[in-house]
């Protein structure tokens, strides 16, 4: 068994949700040296969140960020934590409601995800800033 480990920082995108797969292979290309393996990438962050879902129509990851802006506003007078700014509680909760970490399968050196999928990062924060994430491979 072969355990890989790195901590890379994306670069600085603004808030909605962002295709980082190519990303994330070119920071670790030693996954092509795993024949059967999983790749975990987690994200060190409570105001963003990763997720995997559709990589080519761009139409899919705004259609996100509308849903989520509709269903978790920005200046709701019930919230408390708003010391970062209007949009500070929001996406804490989006990123609850989503997770901060996924497993993706390795399957000869790449990545098993299906044809339409791709890793998004979701910038939940209007200037989220750097967004470190943890990245894991194990396997044979």
């Amino acid at each position: 068994m072969k355990m890989l480990q790195k901590t890379i920082s994306l670069k600085i995108r603004n808030r909605g949700f962002h295709l980082i797969t190519d990303e994330i292979l070119k920071a670790f290309p030693e996954i092509d040296d795993l024949k059967t393996g999983m790749l975990q990438v987690f994200i060190q962050h409570t105001s963003a969140s990763l997720t995997i879902n559709e990589n080519a129509d761009p139409t899919v990851r705004m259609d996100f960020e509308m849903w989520f802006d509709k269903a978790v506003p920005e200046n709701d007078p019930d919230y408390k934590h708003d010391y970062e700014g209007s949009d500070d509680m929001p996406a804490h909760l989006k990123s609850a409601l989503l997770d901060t970490s996924v497993l993706v399968p390795i399957r000869d050196g790449r990545l098993a995800l299906g044809t339409w999928q791709g890793i998004y990062l979701c910038e939940h924060r209007n200037y989220g800033g750097n967004r470190n994430v943890v990245i894991t491979a194990w396997g044979e």
